[in-house]
Order: structure tokens, then sequence, then C-alpha cells
């Protein structure tokens, strides 16, 4: 893997977590200026510890072991830079079942969004039609996640139920995002401890966590970069949580852009994992052009309004 290879993935790999995560920053920016400062100081220093090393980074190193045990903890970690032939064959037989389950994932997700989550429409026609047929999502899913399982099964069963792990992992998490989003506002409370909100502000970090660990395997199986890039990443949403919110929620389509990025990316991971060549520096050249056009977008709503 050549130097430009590794920085366009550890750029696309950190946009993509930034961009990912501002629904997080939201929350924890509200439940962090109702703590004192010394909870706060805690959470924005061991805080980003733990969302790096212990989410971000052990995570995809056990994902990666998880789908391929025969490499062992230690090649699970260095097996993109192995000269070893037989680790990289290794990898490459195990990769397909990451990849659908990956791909399953992070394209329920973009479903999700897009059939029934409230947003500010950045493609209007295209987005207010889904919306007002939401009740359709849970059959659109049900019946893509059958197509998958019909085609993964005829090339490999691992594939088959890497695709069910993707869809189960969707639903799980979702489940927890809810949680979060009806815990903010007790979260909010004055009278909770700071200990409680410390508490349930790793949980939610954790769980949000997972949308950008499975969307990094699109960019690259190496753990390392996908910790230094996410890393990197989850410093960004620490420093747009402690001085930079109000502006950022300012700039209304960006999450627009990291949705339309999701469906590329689960897009991507699905036909890798048929053997569809896509080059590597694809997905970051994806993102950044998917957020980087819905920024330009609330770029110029904000101008307008402030005209």
């Amino acid at each position: 893997m050549s130097w430009l290879n590794i920085i366009i993935i550890v750029l696309g790999l950190c946009l993509f977590e930034t961009i990912a995560s501002i629904d997080n920053a939201v929350i924890n920016a509200e439940v962090l200026s109702t703590m004192q400062a010394k909870a706060r100081k805690w959470f924005l220093f061991w805080g980003l510890l733990i969302a790096v090393f212990l989410i971000r980074g052990l995570l995809p190193w056990l994902i990666v072991w998880g789908v391929n045990p025969s490499l062992g903890p230690i090649g699970a970690l260095t097996s993109t830079f192995s000269s070893d032939p037989s680790v990289h064959e290794s990898v490459e037989k195990a990769a397909p079942i990451l990849l659908a389950g990956g791909g399953t994932f992070l394209i329920f997700l973009f479903f999700h969004w897009l059939f029934l989550e409230e947003k500010h429409f950045g493609l209007p026609r295209i987005e207010k039609f889904f919306l007002r047929k939401g009740v359709w999502f849970y059959a659109v899913v049900s019946i893509l996640l059958s197509f998958i399982v019909w085609f993964t099964l005829k090339q490999n069963p691992m594939m088959a139920f890497g695709a069910v792990l993707g869809s189960t992992a969707f639903f799980i998490t979702h489940g927890f995002k809810q949680n979060a989003e009806e815990k903010e506002r007790t979260l909010t409370d004055k009278s909770l401890s700071d200990l409680s909100k410390l508490f349930y502000l790793e949980i939610i970090d954790a769980t949000f966590s997972i949308d950008g660990v499975l969307g990094a395997f699109a960019f690259t199986l190496s753990v390392p970069l996908i910790l230094l890039g996410n890393g990197l990443g989850a410093l960004v949403v620490r420093q747009i949580t402690i001085g930079n919110i109000e502006r950022i929620k300012k700039y209304i389509f960006l999450k627009n852009g990291a949705m339309y990025s999701i469906l590329f990316l689960g897009t991507f991971m699905l036909l890798d994992s048929f053997g569809v060549p896509i080059p590597q520096w694809a997905a970051s050249v994806v993102t950044f052009m998917a957020v980087g056009y819905f920024f330009l977008k609330s770029h110029k709503n904000l101008k307008n309004l402030s005209a």
C-alpha cells in the first residue's frame, strides 16, 4: 500500500467519523452543559481515550479477528503490513463475510434515515417522497435482505450469515440509539449526579460509534489505519463538542451528506464482497464529494438566512 493511499484512506476515515458523529456530539454538548467543570474535563480527556482505544480501536480489531480466527490476535492487528502471502490469502478469504455484514448494516442505516427520520430536506423531491412512504421501510429492508442472502448463499453461506448479522446489529444498535435520544431529556436534569451522566455518555458514545467502525471497513481492513483515521475523527468531534457545536448545527445538511456517503460505502462493501473490484481511494473520494456537496448547500442556506 502506497503512502498516498494511506493518506487518502486516513483522511477519508477522519471525515467520515466526524460527520457520522455529529448527532453524538450534539447530545454530548447538551449533557456536558449541565455538568461541573471537573466532570467535563474528565469526559473530554479520559472519555476520548476510551472512545478511541477501547471502542474505535478494540472493536474493529475484534471484528477482524472474529471473522478470521486463524490470524490470531497479533495477526489481526498487523495483517495489512505483513509480507507473508498466507496471511494475505487468509484475509482475502474472510473479507467477503465482513464486507457483506458491514454493507448490509450501512444500507439499512441509510434506508431508516430516508424513510423514517425527520430531516432537513437536502434533496427535497427524493427525501420528501420517501418520508411520506415511511411505512414501507420494514418491507423494503426485509426484501433487500432476502435478495442479499439469496445471492450470497450461492457464493458463500458464511457471507449470508454475515449479512444476517449485519441486519441484526442494525436493529440492536437502533434500539440503543432510540433509548439514547429519550435519555437525553433526563440526562439534562441537574438533579442527576455527574457520575450517572458520565456513565450514560460513554454508553451513548459506544452505541453511536458502531456506524463509524463498520463504515470504516469500506475504506480499509487495516486495524491500525482504522484506529488512526477514526481516532482523529473522534478528536475532531470532541473539539466540536467543546466550542463549535452551535455553529456546526447551523450547517443543517451535513447529516444528509453523512447518510448519502453511508449509502455509497455500504454499496461498495456489498459489491466488494462479491468480488467487484473497488479502488482503494473510491470510499474516501465519494465521502469527500457527498459531504462537500451538502456542506456547500448548508453554507449557501446559511448565507441566504443571514442576508
